[in-house]
């Protein structure tokens, strides 16, 4: 039986990173709020506070987690290409998905935040040339972080949440 907290499998981080790979995981990046905003496209207040496992996230706590992981990210790569492995700062995730907002906010906020947000991110990304690819910063529990495999990270991190969230309309037959 498959581990439901890692539907797609984890993201291999020893992969070795090429820049079809990188031109793939970007295209990804672009379509991920487009691909999310589907995911939740019908569902009832009463589904998005529905769990996807017992002691998961619901649909709504994902999507603004997304939102929150991508913004902290967005940053994180800006950094990482105008200072020289910038020390970042983390979050405590886990904590901030049980904060009124990600609790209870209608998901469109958090859908169209990722909008635009995306917009601003690819165009970013698609200017990175093969040097910046290989730049890092330093995350506090990850250690020493390239940026390249980075846009692998956070292509899997978009996918992985919304199996979650597939997975569990799939189950409740919400379709």
């Amino acid at each position: 039986m498959s581990d439901v907290r890692y539907p797609i499998g984890k993201f291999d981080m020893g992969i070795k990173v090429t820049s079809e790979l990188v031109s793939s995981w970007i295209n990804e990046l672009e379509v991920t709020p487009r691909n999310l905003r589907k995911s939740v496209d019908g569902l009832e207040d009463w589904q998005m506070d529905t769990p996807y496992r017992d002691g998961g996230w619901t649909p709504r706590q994902i999507v603004h987690h997304i939102a929150d992981s991508n913004m902290n990210s967005y940053v994180r790569f800006k950094l990482a290409v105008t200072e020289e492995e910038p020390v970042v700062k983390g979050y405590n995730e886990t904590e901030w998905s049980r904060l009124v907002d990600a609790r209870t906010a209608p998901v469109e906020s958090s859908l169209i935040l990722l909008d635009g947000l995306h917009v601003r991110w690819v165009i970013f990304l698609r200017s990175l040339s093969e040097k910046d690819l290989v730049r890092c910063f330093v995350h506090p529990d990850s250690g020493r972080v390239p940026l390249g495999l980075n846009i692998g990270a956070y292509a899997w991190h978009g996918r992985h949440h919304m199996a979650h969230i597939m997975g569990l309309r799939e189950n409740m037959s919400w379709f």
